[in-house]
């Protein structure tokens, strides 16, 4: 069974605007998530550093907040 290449994957990772809609939706829809950036990059399928600015932007507009344990949830 032939497995995706690299360059197959990166094509199919949603741009950083369409992953901010996706994210606040998620946690519009599931006010008690609480995901690391590591986790919400895996349930994603988003870049890590594309992830990463998308939750800092998130938690600079205060819509989340990050947990003492590194974790974001909703403000």
């Amino acid at each position: 069974m032939n497995s995706p290449t690299n360059a197959t994957i990166v094509e199919h990772r949603a741009a950083p605007r369409d992953v901010l809609s996706r994210v606040r939706a998620e946690y519009e829809e599931m006010p008690g998530l609480n995901l690391t950036d590591k986790q919400a990059a895996r349930l994603w399928a988003c870049d890590p550093e594309a992830c990463r600015a998308v939750l800092a932007e998130l938690e600079t507009a205060g819509f989340l907040v990050r947990t003492r344990a590194g974790a974001f949830v909703r403000a």
